[in-house]
């Protein structure tokens, strides 16, 4: 397949974000996300609503990034979109969009999966950030994932670990919750987190085999934690939320590292890439680092703005793709639980 002159739309709606992305010849030209504040009131993601936003939103999403990218729907040699994991009512809109429009335009349909495109976003041409040669380590943790992934190549991955219960994502949110923060609360602990104590307070860390990860039984330990102390003190949460804020975010680094550890040990990988909207944690980002000189990694974090819900991921896997000949039928549906 010829690799020059390719312009790629990316469509992404698998949860509370609508969002497109031009890519052309593996450099972004556009990336625009319109974010669903509506969910904010109920201190988490409601569905139908989020259905609705995305039909309210995906016209003029695409519409604004065509037009910074400066280029016409005519010009577009492919479409990709979010075929899954995620909410089905969300996953439907973007499908059904992407797959009316490629059909009126005439060009190649791509389904991507969301998790590949969280790990493969580290393949877009931005200067100053490195590719991970293949094969490497990604670790994808999220709202709703929480994953650690061998990958061989583009599109030969092997999920090696995965949470059992709660994403670590849902765990910053519902400890949030617990403390009286509003949603999504991981960016307000991480921010605390710089302010106290890391080891202030100690929670159990759940003993899961092998490597799979567990969140619920740490969200229990914390809301048990705060009942007893707020009992001999009504105000101990007030009076410590910064302390409290950075040992739950050290607890759950300690638990991610271990993980990634044991996981570099047993594949005797020491390439490590990491994405999803958690990745943005600067205390994960910075124990990363650390691990750089305390286990001889070398690590990769994608560009800010790639490692929350975003189209731009899904653009360059949709590049990748046709860039070996795929495309998929008119007849593809949204699949909620779509594996790599």
């Amino acid at each position: 397949m010829d690799s020059q002159n390719i312009y790629v739309l990316g469509i992404e709606s698998s949860c509370d974000d609508t969002a497109a992305s031009v890519i052309y010849n593996g450099k972004i030209l556009s990336n625009v996300i319109a974010s669903q504040k509506i969910h904010e009131e109920y201190g988490g993601v409601v569905p139908e609503l989020a259905s609705r936003a995305h039909q309210q939103n995906i016209v003029p999403v695409v519409h604004n990034a065509l037009k910074k990218a400066g280029i016409t729907k005519e010009e577009l040699n492919a479409i990709a979109f979010t075929r899954g994991p995620g909410l089905m009512g969300s996953l439907l809109v973007g499908t059904s969009f992407a797959k009316s429009l490629a059909y009126g335009l005439n060009i190649p349909l791509i389904d991507v999966n969301h998790m590949q495109g969280h790990i493969l976003a580290h393949y877009i041409e931005e200067e100053g950030f490195e590719k991970p040669p293949f094969p490497f380590l990604a670790m994808t943790i999220s709202g709703g994932h929480t994953q650690i992934v061998k990958v061989n190549h583009y599109f030969d991955m092997e999920v090696i670990g995965e949470t059992i219960d709660d994403a670590v994502g849902e765990a910053f949110d519902k400890s949030g919750k617990i403390l009286g923060l509003g949603y999504p609360a991981g960016p307000e602990i991480d921010k605390r987190a710089k302010l106290g104590n890391p080891k202030a307070f100690q929670f159990t860390k759940p003993k899961v085999d092998g490597l799979n990860f567990s969140f619920s039984g740490l969200k229990t330990g914390i809301l048990y934690f705060v009942q007893r102390e707020t009992k001999k003190n009504p105000k101990f949460v007030e009076e410590n939320l910064n302390d409290i804020c950075a040992s739950i975010q050290y607890t759950i680094i300690v638990i991610l590292v271990d993980k990634l550890k044991k996981a570099s040990k047993d594949t005797g990988i020491k390439h490590i890439a990491i994405g999803g909207g958690v990745s943005a944690n600067s205390g994960i980002r910075q124990a990363l680092k650390d691990g750089e000189q305390k286990f001889g990694w070398t690590t990769y974090v994608p560009k800010f703005e790639y490692t929350t819900d975003n189209a731009a991921m899904i653009a360059i896997v949709g590049y990748l793709k046709y860039l070996e000949g795929y495309s998929t039928e008119q007849n593809v549906m949204a699949s909620a639980r779509l594996k790599i």
